[in-house]
């Protein structure tokens, strides 16, 4: 892969990134992220490339590289240069150097960064590649761009007299490099936000009965983190490129505010930015099939924003948003972030600065300008959106169970049924609607239409060999049954292998 990342650096002329992880996968796993110049994850098509040369014996190793050499037409009198950074896991050091002497061995440069948050490195890659003009290239020119913005805008709020706010936060950091980062990260926010870190990597295990995708798949708080009645609460994943939150309520129930809440959220507040500055942008907002059907409808029918729905995999999510002004995208696992466009990026600054305007306009453009400097555009970064959370939050008045009201999640379950073969489920509709086998998405089509409120769909998995079933209905007895019965008929019909889907 560091050999890949030298060529990619070859035939784009630019600085490519190479993040050593296994983000919220657990501590013996690990692999590599790679970055596009732009701070985007890696073109499809290279992915192929990625693939072939992962699998290739060493013996054909030369003529495999030639081959892409071939293909790509990469410029192999360039000098590459790739920035190298790694998460905490104990195997990370070792593959870095590995990834850094295939760099070397065509002749690239690296730039170690040690350890750094995935969403770190992304920047990094962003920053070197606009000659600065996104930000300067170093860990300290991350945390203060991001900060300074945060605490310009904290500075300018205006409190609500019936502010039920708080500026405390828990933060459960996945025993991951983002409780480092975190550490430092306190140090650059004043009073506007005290930061409680546990789970923190000074003993348990990373991403161990903690961090974002336990919690958002367990349903429940992670080990070590006590939930307060309606205190904020949120969960890192181990790369930091993820955040969930959750509380209790005065009665100790658990709630979840996940990637469909934190993306109503952000849509609603850049909503009405947009609408005081009299700016004529296009909002929209990217959810996937996985986005519980109670978001959409508030997305489309309270807040008016449009919704798009993608295939599964940020990339789809990424893609997709890059087609409106301001593209709000999150997965419900809680990773997302804002992409403005370059249109957007001039109109908001050009209005900022234009003193004809009314104050109220001039005012939300500025503040629009300031949110731009907030968030990471590269990729969902935990950091980046949980100070723009935050600052939402404060700006509103709210404690987290007020944004919690905003609507209520469907009931729902998720399972999945393991099959001889995964590729004879084929699909279409952002993975909504099952092609093949013939008849299975009449079958899920007749179970969902038993259910008050019930909506259902399969997808075989990107990384093993089962298919993926999500189930919500209007109760949670329900949404279990449907789960069940779309497993079931998954099972018989898709080649279903081991015990078949048992009632919850």
């Amino acid at each position: 892969m560091g050999i890949l990342a030298a060529l990619r650096s070859q035939t784009k002329k630019a600085t490519i990134g190479a993040m050593i992880t296994a983000s919220h996968n657990p501590e013996e796993d690990n692999g590599i992220k790679l970055i596009d110049p732009a701070g985007e994850m890696l073109e499809a098509s290279w992915e192929a490339h990625a693939t072939f040369l992962a699998n290739v014996v060493d013996e054909e190793l030369p003529s495999a590289i030639k081959t892409i050499v071939s293909k790509e037409n990469v410029a192999t009198d360039v000098t590459a240069t790739v920035f190298v950074a790694m998460d905490t896991r104990s195997s990370s050091q070792r593959l870095s150097e590995a990834l850094q002497c295939g760099v070397q061995t065509v002749g690239g440069t690296c730039k170690d960064y040690g350890l750094l948050t995935t969403p770190q490195l992304h920047y990094m890659v962003r920053c070197v590649n606009s000659n600065g003009q996104y930000g300067v290239a170093t860990e300290e020119g991350y945390f203060q761009k991001l900060t300074a913005a945060f605490c310009k805008l904290q500075k300018q709020l205006v409190k609500k007299a019936d502010s039920t706010y708080k500026p405390t936060l828990t933060l459960d950091a996945a025993n991951g490099v983002g409780a480092q980062k975190a550490y430092k990260l306190k140090n650059y926010l004043g009073d506007y936000l005290s930061v409680g870190i546990c789970n923190d990597g000074t003993s348990g295990k990373l991403n161990h009965m903690c961090g974002a995708d336990f919690v958002k798949v367990q349903q429940k708080p992670a080990d070590g983190m006590t939930l307060q009645s309606n205190a904020r609460c949120a969960s890192f994943d181990g790369d930091a490129d993820r955040i969930v939150y959750c509380y209790a309520d005065k009665d100790g129930k658990f709630h979840l505010m996940d990637g469909d809440k934190i993306a109503t959220l952000v849509a609603g507040y850049l909503q009405e930015l947009v609408h005081k500055s009299g700016l004529s942008l296009n909002l929209g907002l990217v959810q996937t099939a996985y986005a519980n059907g109670s978001s959409t409808a508030y997305i489309t029918d309270t807040l008016k924003v449009p919704v798009a729905c993608a295939a599964t995999g940020v990339k789809h999510l990424h893609h997709r948003a890059l087609e409106f002004d301001l593209g709000v995208y999150f997965e419900a696992n809680g990773h997302g972030t804002v992409l403005f466009s370059d249109n957007a990026s001039s109109q908001i600054q050009s209005a900022a600065a234009d003193g004809s305007l009314p104050d109220t306009q001039r005012d939300a453009a500025a503040q629009l300008c300031t949110v731009m400097d907030l968030i990471n555009q590269t990729v969902g970064d935990a950091i980046s959106d949980m100070l723009l959370v935050e600052l939402i939050l404060a700006t509103y008045g709210w404690e987290i169970n007020n944004w919690d009201s905003a609507y209520i999640d469907l009931p729902n379950r998720q399972l999945k049924v393991k099959v001889k073969d995964r590729t004879v489920i084929t699909t279409a509709n952002a993975e909504r609607t099952a092609l093949t086998p013939d008849g299975l998405q009449q079958a899920v089509d007749d179970l969902v239409a038993k259910y008050k409120n019930g909506r259902s769909f399969v997808r075989p998995s990107g990384t093993e060999d089962v298919v993926r079933v999500y189930a919500e209905a209007d109760t949670q007895t329900n949404a279990d049954k449907l789960a069940q019965e779309v497993g079931l008929a998954v099972y018989n019909m898709a080649g279903g292998i081991g015990d078949p889907p048992q009632p919850q």
